[in-house]
């Protein structure tokens, strides 16, 4: 036998495990409680305690030894070591039984026998209520008014008839058969159903005005959407489930919930707690109660993803029956919290090691994308430029090429024109115009037109001069099609200053008259003055 001084730091890290969840069940103090579990094998699932309390769960245990104990234990007085032990030798092992009362309408959820205070904890989605009145249509209204008349007058005599003899709907009630695990759960008190996020509103409403203002951090939406962000965040849900006709609702939220020890510990960001709470009155929070396997109001349970069961799995790690004091409750979460933040600590370094992996790769094909746009720009100005380069190059051509065919036109209109340009009259001739045309080389060329020679043949004599010196050696040639020749001067007469433009016609005769003296005049184009 162990001596009861034993240091807990001697014990393995299995028989400190129970030795907590012992201790935290039954409040005993370390020096009792070592021998207790020595002679228990370390079996906390043997020595676990439920005290038994009017409508609520109970059990009976197959081992003797833990009836005494627990019976001696709640009594007052010492447990005897050595007549639970020969009773537990004697005694044959029995199944456990669990009896269940009318009030608490739970369901059997089967225990995990890896770890007895592990429960899954499923997602419950309140089902909406689907029950639509009828509306018949107005003729049907009017030829069933009779009838809804005299169905009234039938409801209120016997409305006044149960008013006067009230007992009778008791034992009609009584009399008649009954199945309560058939259709839904019906609504008896009287508050309208409402979607989760209105229904966690108006109990937050209601418990402020039952309780007055607070700093609990309340989830203002469903159990699902609480559940749902507890398991993306790794956070811990805490659920409080009241009932505002429970004697010891208004105990436990005054003297635990409320109290600073409490709400320090759920609003310490480093806790991660989510806090979720409802009213049994409401159809969701009667069906999460049910769910996690509620035994005794007020409730808490704390839920958080455990993934030593599973990569998805949420279960239930410590649960909270009836009133505690404050420190208890603490300790019992704290105690939670701490034998699951390894593995919850575990699996934050794995996300986080996951998104570091996620962003590095996002920056990389960012880097990559910008890169390739970038690539994909110096291309683009590349082939811009050297489309650019072509056009201009093709555009050079082309004005070379009609440079030529220009000049080309303009020699052989000038070879066609120069044979067309009327021969000077004879000198016994009196009626001419004399006209002295200074070159633009400076030299001073005099000849003699018919007066009725137009002003074209002037320009055209000017305009071939060089050819007509030597028009024996002018070759023949034709008047080239599809060119029109443009004479790039005007004749001027300085004193006064007059210029016999082409454009405006007429004969020598006419605009020049006898004589003249005129110079040849070059016409600048605006791209020449540029």
């Amino acid at each position: 036998m162990a001596e009861p001084n034993l240091d807990v730091g001697q014990l393995s890290e299995n028989q400190q495990i129970a030795l907590q969840t012992y201790t935290s069940v039954t409040n005993q103090e370390l020096p009792a409680a070592i021998p207790v579990l020595q002679r228990s094998q370390w079996n906390v699932q043997v020595g676990r305690v439920v005290q038994k309390q009017p409508s609520i769960i109970s059990y009976s245990y197959s081992n003797p030894r833990i009836q005494i104990a627990i019976a001696k234990f709640f009594d007052g007085d010492a447990p005897d070591l050595v007549e639970e032990a020969r009773a537990a030798l004697a005694a044959p092992p029995q199944r456990s039984t669990r009896q269940e009362t009318l009030l608490n309408e739970l369901n059997t959820i089967p225990r995990s026998s890896s770890s007895s205070q592990r429960d899954a904890a499923p997602r419950i989605v309140p089902q909406p209520d689907n029950r639509n009145v009828y509306k018949p249509p107005f003729i049907f209204s009017i030829l069933f008014t009779p009838f809804n008349i005299i169905y009234r007058l039938f409801v209120g005599s016997l409305g006044l008839f149960v008013h006067l003899f009230p007992f009778l709907p008791r034992v009609l009630t009584r009399l008649s058969p009954r199945n309560p695990s058939r259709g839904p759960r019906r609504n008896t008190t009287g508050r309208r159903p409402l979607n989760p996020r209105d229904t966690a509103a108006r109990f937050i409403r209601e418990f402020e005005e039952e309780y007055g203002s607070h700093s609990l951090q309340m989830f203002e939406n469903g159990y699902a959407q609480a559940y749902d962000l507890a398991k993306k965040e790794l956070k811990y849900l805490l659920v409080v489930i009241l009932s505002p006709e429970h004697d010891d609702t208004a105990p436990f939220v005054r003297e635990t919930l409320l109290s600073t020890e409490v709400v320090d510990f759920i609003n310490d960001p480093q806790n991660n707690i989510i806090l979720w709470a409802g009213s049994v009155q409401d159809s969701e929070a009667y069906q999460v109660s049910s769910a996690l396997n509620c035994t005794k109001l007020p409730f808490a349970a704390l839920i958080v993803h455990t993934p030593q069961d599973s990569s998805t799995s949420m279960s239930t790690i410590a649960r909270v029956a009836g009133v505690l004091p404050p420190s208890a409750f603490v300790a019992k979460l704290q105690t939670a919290i701490t034998q699951q933040s390894g593995d919850l600590n575990r699996i934050r370094a794995t996300r986080a090691a996951q998104q570091a992996s996620r962003n590095l790769r996002q920056e990389q094909n960012s880097a990559y994308e910008r890169s390739l746009a970038q690539d994909r720009e110096r291309m683009r100005q590349r082939r811009e430029a050297e489309a650019a380069k072509l056009q201009a190059e093709r555009e050079a051509n082309l004005k070379i090429e009609a440079s030529k065919r220009l000049a080309h036109q303009r020699d052989q209109w000038k070879r066609w024109r120069s044979k067309q340009v009327a021969s000077e009259p004879e000198a016994d001739i009196k009626e001419v115009t004399r006209i002295s045309v200074r070159m633009p080389s400076g030299e001073r060329v005099i000849r003699r037109f018919p007066p009725d020679a137009g002003i074209e043949e002037l320009y055209a004599f000017v305009e071939c001069h060089d050819l007509l010196q030597d028009e024996e050696s002018v070759l023949e040639a034709s008047q080239p099609q599809d060119y029109k020749h443009v004479y790039s001067f005007n004749l001027v007469s300085p004193v006064p200053r007059i210029v016999y433009d082409l454009g405006s016609g007429g004969t020598l005769g006419d605009r020049i008259g006898r004589s003249a003296n005129l110079i040849v005049e070059p016409i600048q184009d605006d791209e020449d003055e540029e």
